[in-house]
């Protein structure tokens, strides 16, 4: 049964008349003929008494009109919901992004593009706590864009044949302690001194692969207190007091300014990093489109404070040599962090 013989029945319920109709229906009088008589055989009973004239209902074609116009009402219902289901989720953006960069960065990301462009609707995808989960998503086709760290030294890269990006601004992660009773650092570098409590990122985010990197050039002795991929878990445990992390200087320049936490090395120890947006490189629907051309126009580093504003913490300090090789081998049982792996 075929949706255009309900309509068919309709129109020649509504004229009796084989001519008006297909006229009405834009068809040929024998095309109208021949699909109401499709569709009565489909019935198995004939729907209108041809010997009358005008012809008429018979009493089956009166029983099935009402179903007629019932079917046809629910179809053009279901197809107005899934129109305009399409018509918005065309409308949202979905993002895959680093949960330190959800937090900081990308709210004010979302509200300049906003006044470039009106309200916007966007969502996250089911956020990875891993850093090549979330880049999988984009590679995957989960996403219109990631919003994510990145690092020359840091695979994975996506492929530039496939993905463009636009490069957003800036961050860095600084190891911080809290402060002792004399200010400087409660847990800090010290030549010669006991091990360092890091807490760690473990061995799949971002910034753990750039630690990895980090302690392969600086052999240091370390003891893995705790370990959470997440940067807002990590600054929590440094506020208790449990030992020093590397922390993005976005979640932590209002206590970095007060006192409560202190940095733990010299500026040498801290890891930059690039805020990029991805997407793929073929054209996508109107609205990613709109985003990423006013995305063009957002290159924003986040709030940095300069040297001088910082409280540092007063520790001595010596750089550890560069031993021969990586490094790595200098390191036994706890002093070993588990990045390293990555």
């Amino acid at each position: 049964m075929e949706l255009k013989w309900l309509e068919d029945v309709l129109s020649l319920s509504a004229t009796l008349s084989f001519s008006r109709s297909a006229r009405e229906r834009n068809i040929t009088q024998p095309a109208l003929s021949r699909r109401i008589r499709q569709l009565e055989d489909s019935l198995g009973a004939p729907l209108f008494d041809r010997a009358s004239y005008p012809i008429r209902l018979t009493e089956e074609g009166k029983t099935f009109l009402p179903r007629a116009r019932e079917i046809l009402k629910l179809v053009r219902c279901a197809q107005q919901e899934i129109r305009q289901q399409h018509e918005d989720a065309s409308a949202i953006l979905t993002f895959a992004t680093l949960n330190t960069l959800s937090l900081t960065y990308f709210p004010g990301l979302v509200r300049r593009c906003e006044e470039r462009l009106g309200p916007l609707t966007t969502r996250f995808c089911d956020q990875r706590s891993s850093f090549d989960g979330n880049v999988a998503l984009l590679d995957q086709g989960d996403c219109d864009f990631l919003l994510t760290y990145a690092h020359p030294a840091v695979p994975p890269e996506l492929d530039p044949e496939r993905f463009v990006y636009r490069h957003l601004g800036s961050e860095q992660a600084i190891p911080v302690s809290i402060p002792d009773a004399h200010g400087g650092p409660l847990h800090a570098f010290r030549c010669g001194g006991a091990p360092v409590r890091l807490l760690s990122y473990g061995n799949c985010s971002f910034f753990a692969r750039r630690l990895a990197l980090l302690f392969a050039d600086r052999p240091t002795p370390l003891v893995t207190v705790y370990e959470n991929p997440m940067s807002v878990g990590l600054k929590a445990m440094v506020m208790a007091g449990r030992g020093v992390a590397w922390i993005p200087e976005s979640l932590i320049g209002a206590e970095l300014r007060s006192g409560q936490l202190v940095t733990a090395a010299d500026p040498s120890w801290n890891l930059a990093a690039e805020i990029r947006l991805y997407r793929a490189r073929q054209p996508s629907r109107p609205v990613v489109e709109h985003f990423w051309t006013a995305a063009a126009e957002d290159s924003h580093p986040l709030p940095f404070q300069d040297d001088s504003s910082i409280p540092a913490g007063r520790f001595n300090y010596v750089r550890a040599p560069v031993m021969a090789g990586d490094g790595r081998k200098s390191r036994s049982g706890a002093a070993s962090m588990s990045a390293s792996r990555a």
